[in-house]
């Protein structure tokens, strides 16, 4: 039986794509450089150091440990051996991650992932699911403790999400928007002073990487419960209609960037350390454009984006139904 699809995922995901691009054009662009976190090089790019940068790969972190989980109960009632099916997964992504880190941008986070996914999320299936939420929220804060800790961080989040959906939270995202929005008011005024604190503080301060890191999942967190909030409204046509192709092709999209990124970079010349805030924006609307009308039109006659129909395949090492 097919577990139908959870549209505020494919939402949530996309809107995180949109913000990732954004965030990861001038690397991309300036390819040979792997941006630690900083502070924004010029002041028209400060907005991006509150809202955008550090703020857009929690959430993909998130997505990523709750759809594992999911994965973990198709696996469990479709396989004998689940775990062989779920390593097999992790192992494929960490070959694309490799290849997009060695042949077209140091920045990928597909690596990381996968390997964060091999060393945590899949020996964390064997745990019980307190056991999964206890451990979260202790990783993020060894993570925090180590001024925002990239692989602890993730793996805290790897985990929150798995719990998330253990605990049947992610099933029912849509049911209610009390308790989003409640939450979203808590993690957005917690917000406010870490970005007043951050905002301070120069890049090599100590308590600047935790600054950053403490602020970023705040933000995130207002990001990802104001979608759903958002969804309970009449824009809830609008959004699914503009994110969810995006989302629902998120692999396909985040690889593809890098290549829309280059060609833009190699075609138009120049140091892309001098692209103001607005170029950024604007050549990220241009390549989301273009991957929104390929996604839309793929989706209209298949049911998986092209590289997620193949890592589908190798996962399950079964052609992967197209309806």
């Amino acid at each position: 039986m097919k577990r139908e699809r959870i549209t505020a995922l494919d939402v949530i995901r996309g809107v995180a794509l949109c913000g990732i691009l954004l965030a990861n054009v001038k690397p991309i662009a300036h390819v040979g450089d792997l941006t630690a976190p900083g502070r924004p090089v010029t002041p028209d790019d400060a907005w991006m150091g509150l809202f955008v940068e550090q703020r857009i790969f929690p959430i993909f972190s998130l997505l990523f440990g709750a759809g594992f989980s999911l994965l973990v109960e198709s696996a469990a009632a479709q396989a004998a051996r689940p775990r062989l099916i779920l390593a097999r997964r992790l192992l494929v992504l960490l070959a694309a991650g490799l290849a997009h880190f060695l042949l077209l941008w140091p920045g990928d986070i597909l690596s990381t992932y996968a390997v964060v996914g091999l060393l945590v999320l899949l020996p964390s299936t064997w745990l019980p699911r307190l056991a999964v939420a206890a451990l979260a929220p202790a990783f993020v804060m060894a993570s925090l403790i180590l001024d925002g800790e990239r692989f602890l961080l993730v793996a805290g989040l790897f985990l929150l999400g798995s719990a998330l959906t253990r605990y049947g939270v992610t099933a029912r995202i849509e049911r209610s928007v009390r308790a989003p929005a409640a939450l979203c008011l808590t993690f957005a005024a917690l917000a406010a002073p870490v970005l007043w604190w951050q905002a301070g503080l120069d890049a090599d301060d100590p308590g600047f990487g935790r600054a950053l890191a403490l602020g970023g999942l705040l933000v995130a967190g207002a990001y990802v419960c104001a979608l759903p909030v958002l969804l309970g409204t009449p824009l809830r046509p609008v959004l699914a209609a503009l994110f969810a192709p995006l989302g629902r092709m998120a692999l396909t999209n985040y690889l593809t960037a890098t290549v829309l990124v280059l060609l833009v970079a190699r075609a138009s010349g120049g140091s892309a350390e001098t692209w103001s805030s607005g170029r950024v924006a604007l050549t990220s609307a241009a390549i989301l454009a273009v991957q929104w009308l390929w996604s839309a039109l793929w989706l209209r006659r298949h049911r998986y984006g092209p590289l997620e129909w193949l890592w589908r395949w190798a996962t399950w090492a079964r052609r992967p139904q197209e309806t």
